[in-house]
This record gives C-alpha cells, structure tokens and sequence, in this order.
C-alpha cells in the first residue's frame, strides 16, 4: 500500500492482500492488486487476478463459490480429540508388530 498525498487516500500498488484466516493450497498463483477475503480457502493450482469476497472457494481461473456452512475445509480442533488418534495410531502399530513375528 502506498499513500497518495493528492487525494488523501492509501492505494494498492499491485500486490495481492490476503486477510485473516486464508488457506493457499499447493501451486495456487494469486497476483496483481487483489484482496482475498477472510475465511477463504484458495485451491491447489488455481490462478487468482480478480478479488475474491469471504468465506468463499477459490478454484479454477478466476472462479469462486460461497462455503457452504455445513462443511470446514479446515482443520477444527473441537471436531476431533487429538488423543484419540494418538491412540488408534499406537493399536495399529501394535497389531503390525505382532502380525511381523
């Protein structure tokens, strides 16, 4: 951002702004002056020049759709007990070494 002294305002000089709580996935190319909105995921290989609004899905060339509110595209840890996992990981581990014997 830069500010103009002429009309009191602060301008975007080409590079993007990502707002809180973005996830970029693998290859994904966002470029020139944009704002990608809060909340948004922005897929594997996709190609962003245009702003994108938030809680929205950034795929393709320029394509988005609004989450849906029934799905998280992101981890949530109140959705899964860490220990839990822990736990069916290390029985795993167990039934491998008694099955090598």
């Amino acid at each position: 951002m830069r500010y103009n002294k002429l009309t009191g305002e602060w301008e975007n000089v080409g590079t993007p702004i990502i707002c809180k709580n973005v996830v970029v996935a693998d290859g994904a190319k966002i470029l020139g002056p944009i704002i990608i909105g809060e909340n948004t995921v922005v897929a594997a290989g996709s190609i962003i020049t245009k702003d994108v609004p938030a809680n929205s899905i950034a795929y393709g060339v320029n394509q988005f759709r609004i989450k849906d509110t029934n799905y998280d595209f992101v981890f949530n840890a109140a959705g899964i007990n860490p220990e839990k996992i822990i736990e069916a990981n290390n029985d795993l581990i167990t039934r491998f070494e008694i099955n090598e014997r």
